[in-house]
C-alpha cells in the first residue's frame, strides 16, 4: 500500500533571497537541511538589524517546513489510524505512542514531552 498524503506544504517566505537559499530545498527532507549552518548563523555583518532580519527570515523558513511536516505526519498517521480500525484494531496504540514520548524527551528534554504529546494529539485526528 503506497500512502500519498494529499495534504500541501505552506510557501515559504521570500523576504530575502539569503534566507531562501539558507531554508535549505524542500526537496530534501532530512533533519540535517534544518541545521543551520555555522556560516550563516556565525558570519559577522556590521548591520545588527540585518542580521535580525535574516535570522527571522530563517526561523520563518524553518516554521513553514515544521508545519509542512506536522502536516504530513497528520496524513500518515490518518492511513495507520484508518488501517487499524479497517482491521479491527483500536485507533491508537498506546505503547506506540509510549516509544515517541521517549524519543521526543531523549532528544530534547523535559520540553520534548509536551511537544511530543501535542503532535500526538493533533495527529490522533478524527478517524
Amino acid at each position: 500500500m503506497s500512502i500519498t498524503p494529499t495534504t500541501t506544504r505552506p510557501a515559504a517566505p521570500s523576504t530575502t533571497a539569503s534566507a531562501t537559499r539558507s531554508a535549505g530545498s524542500s526537496a530534501d527532507p532530512s533533519p540535517r537541511s534544518a541545521a543551520p549552518s555555522s556560516a550563516h548563523l556565525s558570519a559577522p555583518e556590521s548591520d545588527p538589524a540585518a542580521v535580525i532580519a535574516d535570522a527571522r527570515a530563517r526561523i520563518d523558513a524553518l516554521d513553514d517546513h515544521i508545519l509542512g511536516l506536522v502536516q504530513e505526519r497528520m496524513a500518515v498517521s490518518a492511513v495507520v489510524q484508518q488501517t487499524r480500525i479497517a482491521t479491527g484494531g483500536r485507533r491508537v496504540n498506546l505503547s506506540r505512542e509510549m516509544e515517541i514520548l521517549s524519543r521526543y524527551r531523549d532528544a530534547l528534554g523535559r520540553p520534548g514531552t509536551t511537544l511530543a504529546m501535542t503532535v500526538l494529539e493533533l495527529c490522533r485526528g478524527r478517524v
